[in-house]
Protein backbone atom coordinates (compact mmCIF):
# COMPACT_ATOMS: atom_id res chain seq x y z
CA UNK A 1 0.00 0.00 0.00
CA UNK A 2 1.77 3.53 -1.15
CA UNK A 3 2.10 5.95 1.57
CA UNK A 4 -0.77 8.10 0.42
CA UNK A 5 -3.38 5.59 0.75
CA UNK A 6 -2.13 4.07 4.12
CA UNK A 7 -2.56 7.91 5.62
CA UNK A 8 -5.94 8.36 4.22
CA UNK A 9 -6.78 4.82 5.06
CA UNK A 10 -5.67 5.68 8.75
CA UNK A 11 -7.40 9.42 8.69
CA UNK A 12 -10.58 7.74 7.37
CA UNK A 13 -10.52 4.95 10.18
CA UNK A 14 -9.69 7.66 13.30
CA UNK A 15 -11.79 10.21 11.96
CA UNK A 16 -15.44 8.58 11.13
CA UNK A 17 -16.84 5.90 13.22
CA UNK A 18 -18.98 4.00 10.26
CA UNK A 19 -15.79 3.60 8.61
CA UNK A 20 -14.57 1.42 11.59
CA UNK A 21 -17.75 -0.42 11.91
CA UNK A 22 -17.50 -1.26 8.57
CA UNK A 23 -14.05 -2.30 8.89
CA UNK A 24 -13.22 -0.97 5.49
CA UNK A 25 -9.90 -0.93 3.85
CA UNK A 26 -8.39 1.19 1.28
CA UNK A 27 -6.95 -1.39 -1.31
CA UNK A 28 -5.87 0.35 -4.49
CA UNK A 29 -5.17 4.05 -5.95
CA UNK A 30 -3.73 3.84 -9.60
CA UNK A 31 -4.77 7.92 -9.57
CA UNK A 32 -7.82 7.05 -11.90
CA UNK A 33 -9.55 4.79 -9.57
CA UNK A 34 -9.47 4.47 -5.55
CA UNK A 35 -10.72 0.81 -4.73
CA UNK A 36 -11.95 -0.07 -0.75
CA UNK A 37 -12.81 -3.18 0.64
CA UNK A 38 -15.20 -4.22 3.00
CA UNK A 39 -16.17 -7.38 5.11
CA UNK A 40 -19.78 -8.97 4.61
CA UNK A 41 -19.78 -10.07 8.28
CA UNK A 42 -20.08 -6.21 9.89
CA UNK A 43 -21.97 -5.32 7.00
CA UNK A 44 -24.88 -7.55 6.57
CA UNK A 45 -28.48 -7.04 6.98
CA UNK A 46 -31.55 -9.01 7.87
CA UNK A 47 -31.22 -11.14 5.14
CA UNK A 48 -27.66 -12.31 5.32
CA UNK A 49 -26.43 -10.33 2.31
CA UNK A 50 -24.81 -6.65 2.40
CA UNK A 51 -26.85 -3.89 4.09
CA UNK A 52 -27.73 -1.29 0.73
CA UNK A 53 -26.77 1.30 3.27
CA UNK A 54 -22.87 -0.13 3.60
CA UNK A 55 -22.65 -0.44 -0.25
CA UNK A 56 -23.80 3.19 -0.57
CA UNK A 57 -21.48 4.36 2.15
CA UNK A 58 -18.69 2.08 0.40
CA UNK A 59 -19.31 3.61 -2.89
CA UNK A 60 -19.57 7.03 -1.08
CA UNK A 61 -16.32 7.09 0.93
CA UNK A 62 -14.77 5.65 -2.66
CA UNK A 63 -15.69 8.34 -4.66
CA UNK A 64 -14.25 11.30 -2.06
CA UNK A 65 -11.70 9.17 -1.30
CA UNK A 66 -10.64 9.34 -4.97
CA UNK A 67 -10.78 13.06 -5.26
CA UNK A 68 -8.82 13.49 -1.44
CA UNK A 69 -6.16 11.59 -2.99
CA UNK A 70 -6.05 13.85 -6.25
CA UNK A 71 -6.15 16.83 -4.18
CA UNK A 72 -3.25 15.75 -1.78
CA UNK A 73 -1.56 14.86 -5.53
CA UNK A 74 -1.94 18.41 -6.07
CA UNK A 75 -0.99 20.24 -2.87
CA UNK A 76 -4.37 21.87 -2.46
CA UNK A 77 -5.97 21.64 0.46
CA UNK A 78 -9.35 21.67 1.08
CA UNK A 79 -12.94 20.40 1.74
CA UNK A 80 -14.84 18.05 -0.34
CA UNK A 81 -18.34 17.19 0.07
CA UNK A 82 -20.59 14.88 -1.65
CA UNK A 83 -23.28 17.31 -3.19
CA UNK A 84 -25.73 15.07 -4.62
CA UNK A 85 -26.19 11.37 -5.61
CA UNK A 86 -27.85 8.83 -7.29
CA UNK A 87 -27.98 5.12 -6.22
CA UNK A 88 -29.13 1.55 -8.21
CA UNK A 89 -28.87 -1.49 -6.54
CA UNK A 90 -29.49 -4.72 -9.02
CA UNK A 91 -28.04 -7.85 -7.24
CA UNK A 92 -27.27 -9.00 -3.43
CA UNK A 93 -23.79 -8.94 -2.25
CA UNK A 94 -23.44 -12.47 -0.48
CA UNK A 95 -19.65 -12.33 0.19
CA UNK A 96 -16.88 -9.75 1.33
CA UNK A 97 -17.25 -6.47 -1.32
CA UNK A 98 -15.46 -3.98 -2.95
CA UNK A 99 -16.40 -0.51 -4.31
CA UNK A 100 -14.42 1.18 -7.04
CA UNK A 101 -14.43 4.31 -8.16
CA UNK A 102 -13.20 6.97 -11.10
CA UNK A 103 -14.08 10.29 -12.88
CA UNK A 104 -17.38 10.18 -14.68
CA UNK A 105 -17.34 10.10 -18.53
CA UNK A 106 -16.39 13.72 -19.54
CA UNK A 107 -14.61 14.84 -16.23
CA UNK A 108 -11.39 15.85 -16.25
CA UNK A 109 -8.73 16.53 -13.52
CA UNK A 110 -7.76 19.42 -14.96
CA UNK A 111 -10.80 21.07 -15.81
CA UNK A 112 -11.05 20.44 -12.11
CA UNK A 113 -8.04 21.54 -11.08
CA UNK A 114 -8.71 24.94 -13.44
CA UNK A 115 -11.63 25.76 -11.63
CA UNK A 116 -10.37 25.29 -8.22
CA UNK A 117 -7.51 27.46 -8.68
CA UNK A 118 -10.36 30.23 -10.73
CA UNK A 119 -12.67 30.26 -7.83
CA UNK A 120 -11.14 28.81 -4.73
CA UNK A 121 -14.03 25.63 -5.30
CA UNK A 122 -14.82 22.84 -8.03
CA UNK A 123 -17.31 20.29 -8.81
CA UNK A 124 -16.51 16.57 -10.16
CA UNK A 125 -18.49 14.18 -10.98
CA UNK A 126 -17.47 10.45 -10.46
CA UNK A 127 -18.92 6.92 -10.88
CA UNK A 128 -18.95 3.96 -8.69
CA UNK A 129 -19.68 0.33 -8.29
CA UNK A 130 -19.95 -2.92 -6.13
CA UNK A 131 -18.91 -5.52 -8.54
CA UNK A 132 -20.27 -9.81 -8.40
CA UNK A 133 -17.59 -12.21 -8.27
CA UNK A 134 -18.73 -12.63 -11.98
CA UNK A 135 -17.91 -8.93 -13.02
CA UNK A 136 -21.65 -7.76 -13.05
CA UNK A 137 -22.81 -4.92 -11.30
CA UNK A 138 -24.27 -5.09 -7.69
CA UNK A 139 -24.74 -1.59 -7.46
CA UNK A 140 -23.66 1.14 -8.76
CA UNK A 141 -23.35 5.61 -7.39
CA UNK A 142 -23.28 8.84 -9.30
CA UNK A 143 -21.68 11.28 -7.04
CA UNK A 144 -21.25 14.98 -7.26
CA UNK A 145 -18.62 16.30 -4.78
CA UNK A 146 -17.32 19.32 -4.27
CA UNK A 147 -14.01 20.69 -3.38
CA UNK A 148 -13.89 24.08 -1.32
CA UNK A 149 -10.54 25.46 -0.75
CA UNK A 150 -9.09 25.79 3.27
CA UNK A 151 -8.59 29.59 3.51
Amino acid sequence: MSDALHTLEATVLAEIPLARAMQLRLRDYSGDCLTIAAPLAPNINDKGCAFGGSLVSLLTLAGWGLIVLRLRELDRKCDVYVQDSSVRYFAPVWDDFTAQARLAPGEFWETFASALAARGRARLSVDGRVALADGADACTLQARFVAIAKS
